[in-house]
This record gives C-alpha cells, structure tokens and sequence, in this order.
C-alpha cells in the first residue's frame, strides 16, 4: 500500500516522501530522515576515508545538501539514498585528492561494550586490517566495494551511484576483490580465520 502524507507516523514513509514532507516544512518528517539516513551517510563515509572526524565532516555536508536539494526534489528520478550515496562518494573523492601523498590514518571501530576484551581485540584487527587493505586498492575499485560488499547494495543501484555501467561496477568489484585478497593474503592466523 502506497505511503499516504496523511498517514500519523512518519516514520513508515519512504525516504522520497519525508524529503517532499520536509521541504513542505514538515519538521518531524526532517527528523525521521535524519535519523534514518544519518548513520549509512557516516559508514559510507568512514569506510571511504578511514578518518573519523573527516567522515562526519561530509556527513553534515552530504545532508546540508540534501535539505538544500528537497525544494527542488523530483520524486521518482532517482532514490534519495542513491542520490546521497553519489554526493558522499564524491565529497570523499574530493578529500581524497586534497590529501594525496599524506599516510591514511588507521581509525579502530568503536568497541561492543558487550563483547569480551579478546572478542573486542579482534574484531578491531580484523576491521584494521580490512580498512587497511582497502586503502590499498584505486579509489573506484575501494568505493565499488564497499557499496557492494559493505553496505549491500546491489550493481545496478552501485552503477546510478558512480555514473558507470552494470558491468563496469562488476569489473571494479572482481579486481577489488582480488586486491584485497592479494593485501590479506597469509594473514587468516593473526586475524583468527581458520578453516
């Protein structure tokens, strides 16, 4: 059943929707957005640069404008996490080539506090080695990746997001893939990978 801007609770309502809500003035419809989409733009992000500070730096970039873009937003082009994907992807790029030449920071991932001091040792190694091994590889091999095996989209979204084909992000995705194998290769003992 198709979403209703009558409907009492906001937060059943597609993305799409609550930008159209927002730029009508709708503050509860802002929040709910924020709240839902806030966190994906940060670990997208993040996963692109492996600095924490720089990654909430595009966050409130990609969403400043993202509020800017809803006055304009024409339902039914693109998705709005397609479109927000595309914006952090390329404020990130932007950082990127501003840095060039200067060693990424390795950034540990916030600990589980419920998780036992050698789980929470590993589970950082592992995600250090992981960010390291990402570091390693082009900038549109890393961002095909990490759309596709970090934050689950699938090839034919990943493609609208880069402006390339389905089977360009396939081929960025496999050599990748590869990379990272090639940067992890001999490592399954230290970060606890056994058969």
């Amino acid at each position: 059943m198709p979403y209703d801007a009558r409907d009492d609770d906001p937060e059943a309502a597609p993305d799409e929707a609550l930008l159209v809500l927002y730029a009508n003035g709708d503050a509860d419809a802002a929040r709910v957005l924020t709240l839902r989409l806030t966190p994906q733009v940060f670990g997208h992000a993040y996963r692109l640069l492996s600095d924490r500070a720089e990654a909430e730096d595009v966050t409130q970039e990609a969403m400043l404008r993202l509020w800017k873009q809803a006055p304009d937003w024409r339902q039914g082009e693109a998705k709005v996490t397609t479109w927000l994907y595309r914006v952090t992807a390329n404020l990130c790029t932007d950082r990127l080539r501003r840095r060039r030449g200067q060693a990424l920071d390795s950034v540990a991932e916030p600990e589980d506090e419920t998780a036992s001091a050698a789980d929470q040792i590993q589970a950082r190694t592992r995600a250090e080695a992981l960010q390291a091994a990402l570091a390693t590889l082009p900038d549109r091999q890393r961002e095909a990746v990490i759309l596709r095996h970090i934050e689950g989209l699938g090839n034919p979204e990943i493609a609208g997001i880069m402006g390339i084909g389905v089977e360009a992000v396939e081929s960025l995705v496999a050599r990748g893939k590869r990379g990272l194998t090639a940067a992890l290769q001999g490592r399954k003992d230290e970060l606890g990978y056994t058969e």
